[in-house]
């Protein structure tokens, strides 16, 4: 059998190279028609100022004022990064990612079953 090209890839990273999580995506088709990904990380806001009225002994009392006034009503999308595709690319990452999906869904399935194995030793009659 003939020998088949080869091609190596090196990988290059930045010194501030560093993965962030991320648990959601807003995006969409741009004008280009090229695929925009804005990665984001969802969490409860925190406020720019919170007041307390101040107890007789001078220790904190009960909260008064909060800012902003819909905190309690707010959640908070921290956008950290984005990327822009092509159609090809995104179809690439799209297979890509479901390869990956099936490799963490077999991970998944063989750590029941071994839990699952585990119980069932673990059983006395």
């Amino acid at each position: 059998m003939a020998n088949k090209p080869e091609m190596t890839f090196k990988y290059i990273f930045t010194y501030d190279y560093n993965p962030v999580y991320v648990n959601g995506a807003h995006g969409g088709v741009s004008p280009r028609g090229e695929l925009v990904m804005n990665f984001y990380l969802e969490r409860q806001p925190l406020p720019n100022a919170l007041g307390y009225e101040i107890n007789q002994n001078g220790t904190i009392g009960a909260e008064t004022t909060v800012e902003p006034e819909d905190l309690q009503r707010s959640l908070v999308r921290h956008v950290a990064n984005g990327v822009v595709v092509n159609l090809q690319t995104a179809r690439d990452l799209h297979f890509w990612l479901g390869e990956k999906i099936k490799e963490m869904e077999a991970m998944e399935e063989a750590k029941a079953a071994m839990a699952a194995a585990a119980a069932e030793g673990q059983v006395t009659h």
